[in-house]
C-alpha cells in the first residue's frame, strides 16, 4: 500500500503522528515526512526514532507556502494539524479558524498543486452537532474538504476524511490527567459523572485512517464504531487500577463543554452506508439547482437517530479497566507507581 511511497503528516509532532510513526515505519514505506510549527518537538522525534525515513519540515498550515515547499514528491498527506483544546479555542476562537479551517484550505490547494495522489483530512466528534468553537471549526474543516474534493479530479488528487472520537491517553485528554492528580496527591476532578466520551486507542484512530485510505470516495468522512463509558467510570477506573485513595470530585463542565458526543449525526445516518466497524458517509451529490429538490427530496429521519456516546455500546469499570490497560502510556504510568 505505502510501497516506496512518501507520506506527509501535518501536525506531525502530535500523538497520532508518533503513532503512524510506530506503525508504518518498519514497512516499505519510503518516507515519512513530519510536518509541524514546533522544533521542539521534531527534535525529540528525531532523537527518539533515530531512522533516516522520517523527515522534518517546519512551517505552519497557517502558511501556504511552507506547506507546498513541504509537499515536492510526496504520494500521500494525513492532515492532522489542528487546535484541538475546547477551553482555549472558546477563548481563541479565531485562532482556530486560522488553523482548522483556513489551514485545511491551504493544505488541499497545495495537495492540488503537488498533485498529491490522497489527502485524509482529520476530524473530530465535536464536529457533528458543534456547540463550541472548536467543534466548529473543525465542523467547517469537514465543509471545506468535502466542496474541495468536487473540484478537483479524484484521479489526481483524491480528498477524504475521518471522524472519529476522544482518543485515549492522547496529548491534552483527561486519562493523564487523571493519573497525574493521582501520583500528586490530589482529588480526580469530574467536570460531570453522566458526561459520556467515545474511548479510542491511537493505533484504532491511525487504523481508522489507513481503513479511509483503502475504501473512502472522494468527499467521504469514514467513521468508525466505538464504545463509550461515562467520565465517572473512567475515573473510577483509573482509580481501582492505581490502587489509589484520592477522591473523585464534581467539578462543573468547562467552557463548551457538552454531554455527549455525536459521531454520526441524524441527517448523516439516512446516508450513510454501514460498513460493519465503520461507517461511510459520502458527500452530498446535489448542485445549486435547488428547484427540483423541492419535490425530490431525501429519505425521511423518522426511522433514523444519531450514533453517540449515550447510544453506543457502554463499558462497565472492568471493561474500561481491560482497555486501559491494553495502552502502552498507561502500562508505563503504573509501572512507574508501583516503583514508588
Amino acid at each position: 500500500m505505502f510501497k516506496n511511497k512518501v507520506l506527509l503528516i501535518t501536525g506531525g509532532t502530535g500523538s497520532f503522528g508518533n503513532a503512524v510513526l510506530d506503525r508504518f515505519l518498519d514497512t516499505d514505506i519510503k518516507e515519512i515526512r513530519i510536518f509541524s510549527r514546533d522544533e521542539k518537538k521534531q527534535d525529540d522525534m528525531r532523537k527518539k526514532y533515530k531512522n533516516d525515513k522520517v523527515k522534518f519540515y517546519l512551517g505552519d498550515v497557517r502558511d501556504k507556502e511552507s506547506v507546498k515547499n513541504s509537499m515536492y514528491g510526496v504520494d500521500y498527506v494525513f492532515h492532522a494539524a489542528a487546535l484541538k483544546q475546547v477551553p482555549s479555542c472558546e477563548f481563541f476562537p479565531m485562532e482556530a479558524v486560522k488553523t482548522n479551517i483556513i489551514g485545511t484550505e491551504n493544505v488541499l490547494e497545495a495537495a492540488i498543486e503537488r498533485k498529491v495522489a490522497k489527502v485524509i483530512c482529520l476530524s473530530t466528534d465535536k464536529a457533528a452537532y458543534p456547540i463550541n468553537a472548536m467543534g466548529i471549526s473543525k465542523a467547517m474543516m469537514e465543509k471545506v474538504f468535502v466542496a474541495k474534493s468536487k473540484t478537483v479530479d479524484p484521479g489526481e488528487t483524491l480528498i477524504c476524511g475521518t471522524r472519529y472520537g476522544n482518543v485515549m491517553a492522547s496529548r491534552g485528554s483527561v486519562i493523564p490527567l487523571f493519573i497525574q492528580q493521582i501520583k500528586d496527591g490530589q482529588d480526580i476532578t469530574v467536570t460531570d459523572p453522566d458526561m459520556t466520551r467515545f474511548l479510542m486507542s491511537l493505533e484504532e484512530a491511525v487504523e481508522l485512517v489507513v481503513f479511509a485510505f483503502e475504501n473512502a470516495e472522494a468527499g467521504d468522512i469514514m467513521v468508525q464504531k466505538a464504545p463509550a463509558s461515562t467520565i465517572k467510570d473512567l475515573a473510577q477506573a483509573i482509580k481501582e487500577l492505581f490502587s489509589a485513595n484520592n477522591e473523585i470530585k464534581v467539578i462543573g463542565t468547562r467552557h463548551g463543554e457538552k454531554l455527549y458526543e455525536t459521531l454520526l449525526t441524524r441527517e448523516e445516518h439516512v446516508v450513510s452506508k454501514d460498513m460493519t466497524n465503520f461507517y461511510r458517509v459520502p458527500a452530498d451529490a446535489r448542485d445549486l439547482n435547488y428547484d427540483k429538490y423541492f419535490v425530490q427530496g431525501d429519505k425521511k429521519l423518522s426511522t433514523e437517530e444519531e450514533y453517540n456516546s449515550h447510544n453506543t455500546v457502554r463499558l462497565n469499570i472492568e471493561q474500561i479497566k481491560e482497555k486501559l490497560l491494553a495502552l502502552d502510556y498507561v502500562q508505563e504510568e503504573l509501572k512507574g507507581w508501583n516503583q514508588t
